[in-house]
């Protein structure tokens, strides 16, 4: 997802931790440290990383560097999943078990064992997952170094937990999720998040 379209849908964070001043000049150094790496020809079934937020086929942040104006660094997270047809590992696996029965057979056994199916699947996958290329996914990233607020376009759960990890592994700080709760607590004295919390809705029906 994209904050350059003319609507999008994203998450906000916080950074919960102290960001230390030395990030700043490491931090291109770490985008490209832990940038993404194709898995073309890979047997990977996910590969994921910090690319540029103009171009996500820019790792190396030529054209464009992550500093912006002002307090801001903008990124993405490149995410590519190889997703392989159900279809089409039963039927390439029905042909290979079919093969493999045929050879036991003329042992004089009557069936082939569940350790020789796991690694008939194991090389039917090693096969297929070659045929099939990944399908790229970019979710950018806009980091306000003043505030220490986190934006990233997406709101799936899954996205959301990937991205949280990566980002923790990437620049050693924890992010927290600004739920409406908790952008209203991140505002409010002791006081009034206590009388905030005993706020209760109220219905206008007549």
């Amino acid at each position: 997802m994209s904050f350059l379209k003319n609507s999008t849908s994203f998450t906000r964070y916080r950074i919960i931790d102290e960001v230390p001043k030395t990030l700043w000049p490491d931090l291109p150094d770490l985008l490209k440290k832990y940038a993404f790496k194709d898995i073309d020809d890979l047997p990977e079934d996910r590969g994921w990383g910090w690319a540029c937020f103009e171009d996500m086929l820019d790792t190396e942040w030529r054209e464009f560097p992550p500093q912006k104006g002002g307090d801001y660094i903008t990124f993405m997270l490149r995410l590519e999943t190889r997703r392989v047809p159900p279809a089409v590992i039963k039927k390439h696996l029905g042909l290979r078990l079919k093969d493999e029965l045929a050879k036991v057979r003329e042992t004089g056994k009557t069936y082939v064992s569940k350790e020789r199916k796991r690694e008939i699947k194991e090389q039917v996958m090693m096969v297929l997952k070659k045929r099939f290329l990944p399908i790229p996914a970019e979710f950018q990233v806009i980091w306000n170094t003043s505030t220490n607020t986190v934006f990233i376009a997406t709101v799936a759960g899954k996205m959301l937990e990937l991205f949280e990890e990566y980002f923790l592994h990437s620049f050693g700080l924890h992010l927290e999720q600004l739920t409406p709760y908790g952008l209203a607590a991140s505002l409010l004295s002791e006081t009034e998040l206590d009388k905030f919390d005993q706020l209760e809705p109220t219905s206008f029906r007549m």
